[in-house]
């Protein structure tokens, strides 16, 4: 069986959203009181007191324009957090995110969804995955949030 790691927010893509995001909206830090926001730019959770910002984000289209791929109507933008400035990004591999039930939502090189699969145990996020990649027609994962439909984060073949 593949280990699969969790692909963070590229830092070229994470500096322009630190400016404006996807929508085209300007960017505006928060002081985080509570902590635990998922954070996209290191995959792991934030922490009260930390500088950070809700941005929109386009994953598919961000994906799309370094392959040449035009996703159409699959084409989506939605809410992700961020860390307001620069940040060392993840400081592991693995599945970060993984205690709660996930979506893997499979595309193909064109940018289509192919499908998807429920995770509802945190074990079960890897079989996924495999699953996912044993098609191949898929080219990239996305996983998701499945409470609020969120991305949070992107997988590929190795």
């Amino acid at each position: 069986m593949t280990t699969y790691t969790a692909r963070p927010i590229d830092p070229p893509v994470l500096k322009e959203l630190r400016s404006t995001d996807d929508a085209g909206r300007e960017t505006v830090p928060v002081t985080d009181e509570e902590g635990g926001a998922p954070l996209r730019c290191c995959l792991r959770r934030s922490v009260p007191g930390e500088s950070i910002a809700l941005v929109s984000y386009a994953p598919l289209r961000r994906w799309a324009a370094g392959t040449g791929a035009d996703p159409g109507a699959y084409d989506e933008q939605g809410p992700v957090f961020i860390h307001a400035e620069e940040c060392r990004g993840p400081e592991g591999d693995g599945l970060p995110f993984s205690n709660a039930h996930r979506t893997v939502r499979r595309y193909s090189a064109e940018g289509h969804i192919l499908g998807g699969r429920l995770v509802e145990r945190a074990e079960d996020l890897a079989a996924a995955l495999q699953n996912a990649f044993d098609d191949p027609d898929v080219a990239l994962v996305h996983v998701r949030a499945v409470e609020y439909g969120c991305f949070l984060y992107e997988v590929r073949r190795a």
